[in-house]
């Protein structure tokens, strides 16, 4: 007779209960805990597969005697996606790709589909979608292979025969939250079936040196849906972003265990699919020549990517007892941060002024180097001075006014006078070394110590 238990799980690490706890014991979250009710066929166990196989073949070895083989990676066809995973997709590793409902990820993933099959094998199951669905979305990419395979299948189970009976070489899932393990009652996409599902995947994938890609929905906080243990056990984990008005896409990867969690990728969505974007400063620079006040451009790095973009401000007077303050594309501490340093060091009036601070393109700026150029937007704005377009700001805002250094400064430089910018601002010494040190830059360096000097280096 099948026993049936009621478990709490915690939704950010999978910590299990008997009872509800309010603070997790595993990541000391609050209220994360939910009921499930697990009912399993009796003689039934938890990952029968994973565990008991890798009972039989684990074996203590010195860490000496371990030899290594050279890492294969297979080439997805696009240069911008094989950076993000580290020059290209592990072989016999497990990925989870997670991004909103529309966001691209089975047409990214279909058209890696017609790479992949040069290699081996792919196996393409969806939960979600019929095979005439996913024939449509086919010929509309122009993909078309006979080592391409398709699955409508569910059952976990059910694809384990089949990856057996095929032997792919690569396997898709979309999406895991439609997956199910027969021998757990609870609905597909719960926490118990998503931990299930997942664990049987990565068996395979470490058993069989299957290249595993899963497809994850997100919530409405945009994080995966299931338990954050689910971003733990995979190798990879990627986040396709996107605003609804704009066409192109960023892939950011948040976990990898082959290669940097910096790097980003851009495409842009078009009736043919997902097209590679190569000069990513080109897609977040104003369509616009005119120069206009409040408008400034920063250097900002994204993983080993160096990236234009354009900063803009507007002070307006405030009509409320406590002024608005709008930050779109920055850290709204920070932005506060600097209106304080330019009150305080600069002795402008901001306290009475509406403040908005946007980032065009809707990328977001974390690195501290793009103080200089948010401030410098500010202050464009609130003398209705216009900044020259074709000057770049980098540097970071200290409390006391200073300037201080950028990380790979000369990085960002060569790639300013690549683009045929005339001006770059920047902490003085770095602009001395720099300058002895190259003497072919086309573009002119200004060092500056204060925030002070840029004002009045810029607004002569």
């Amino acid at each position: 007779m099948a026993a049936t238990n009621t478990v709490f799980f915690c939704k950010e690490c999978g910590y299990e209960s008997a009872k509800w706890l309010g603070k997790c014991p595993g990541c000391n979250s609050w209220n994360s805990f939910v009921e499930e009710k697990i009912q399993k066929k009796a003689g039934s166990k938890v990952n029968k597969g994973f565990s008991s196989t890798f009972d039989n073949k684990s074996e203590v070895k010195k860490l000496n005697d371990i030899k290594v083989e050279k890492t294969v990676r297979i080439d997805t066809g696009y240069e911008e996606l094989n950076r993000v995973f580290g020059s290209g997709i592990v072989e016999g590793s497990l990925t989870l790709i997670g991004g909103e409902p529309g966001i691209g990820k089975s047409t990214l993933i279909m058209q890696v589909c017609a790479n992949l099959a040069k290699n081996g094998k792919v196996l393409y199951v969806s939960g979600e979608e019929s095979e005439v669905q996913v024939k449509i979305r086919a010929d509309r990419l122009k993909v078309n292979s006979d080592d391409i395979y398709f699955l409508s299948e569910t059952n976990i189970s059910q694809i384990e025969n089949k990856i057996e009976e095929v032997s792919p070489k690569f396997c898709i899932i979309d999406s895991i939250q439609t997956m199910y393990d027969e021998e757990i009652s609870s609905v597909p996409g719960s926490i118990s079936q998503v931990k299930e599902v997942t664990a049987r995947l990565m068996y395979l994938a470490k058993r069989e040196g299957l290249t595993v890609i899963v497809i994850g929905h997100v919530t409405k906080d945009g994080v995966i849906a299931g338990p954050r243990i689910l971003e733990h056990m995979v190798d990879v984990v990627l986040y396709i972003e996107g605003e609804r008005f704009f066409s192109h896409r960023i892939i950011r990867g948040v976990k990898n265990r082959f290669g940097s969690t910096n790097e980003i990728g851009i495409f842009d969505m078009e009736d043919v699919g997902m097209v590679e974007v190569t000069n990513m400063s080109e897609v977040f620079l104003s369509d616009t020549n005119t120069n206009l006040p409040g408008t400034s451009i920063v250097a900002t790095l994204e993983g080993t990517s160096t990236i234009l973009l354009e900063v803009q401000a507007l002070t307006a007077h405030s009509y409320y007892n406590m002024p608005r303050r709008v930050a779109n594309g920055v850290d709204f501490n920070r932005v506060n941060m600097i209106l304080a340093v330019l009150e305080k060091k600069c002795n402008i009036n901001l306290g009475e002024k509406d403040i908005y601070v946007n980032v065009i393109g809707g990328i977001k700026i974390d690195e501290p180097a793009a103080d200089l150029a948010i401030a410098m937007a500010i202050i464009s704005s609130y003398k209705n001075i216009v900044n020259d377009l074709k000057t770049v700001f980098i540097g970071e805002l200290g409390l006391t006014g200073e300037i201080r250094s950028a990380t790979n400064f000369e990085k960002r430089v060569r790639e300013v006078s690549k683009l045929g910018y005339n001006r770059i601002y920047g902490n003085k010494r770095q602009v001395e070394l720099l300058k002895k040190e190259i003497s072919d830059l086309k573009v002119e360096l200004i060092g500056i110590n204060t925030i002070d000097q840029a004002i009045s280096y810029t607004f002569k």
